[in-house]
């Protein structure tokens, strides 16, 4: 019986052809200056993709403070209606924020110092449903708050 092995023929590729040395050496560098290129651009969209995010998170912080500033104006012109509207949706919008947790624009002192602003909630949006100027002042405090809370001074 005969060994198959013997009987196949000699099937390697022989790399002494100066040709294909040279071709592989050219693909590694293409591969080498490849990421070569690829690591900086990585490096620099991630940290892009990092200040989008601070970026979207100041946005977000200053869109609740508007909302406060703009039903305040809104009350002290006797608009009730437009400033209930827009406190509800503070409310909403902060309670939606707040209960992201550790995904949230604020940090985690911030989360337990808005708190209890939720607690004022009904009593200023009823106010402010009845027309009654009282809620002028509540929504000025309710601002005052939220900005001594969430609002990081500039540097």
């Amino acid at each position: 019986m005969s060994n198959p092995t013997h009987d196949l023929p000699n099937r390697s590729i022989k790399t002494s052809n100066p040709k294909i040395r040279r071709i592989l050496i050219y693909i590694a560098g293409l591969g080498i200056a490849f990421l070569i290129g690829l690591v900086p651009m990585w490096w620099r969209s991630r940290s892009c993709a990092n200040e989008l995010n601070s970026v979207r998170g100041t946005l977000q912080i200053s869109s609740l403070q508007n909302m406060l500033a703009n039903a305040s104006m809104d009350t002290k012109r006797g608009d009730y209606e437009p400033a209930r509207l827009a406190t509800s949706e503070f409310f909403t919008r902060l309670r939606a924020e707040v209960d992201r947790g550790r995904d949230s624009v604020f940090t985690e002192a911030q989360r337990s110092n808005l708190t209890p602003l939720f607690a004022t909630r009904d009593d200023t949006i009823t106010l402010l449903a009845r027309s009654d100027p009282a809620s002028a002042d509540r929504l000025m405090d309710l601002y005052n708050k939220y900005r001594q809370v969430a609002v990081v001074p500039a540097r």
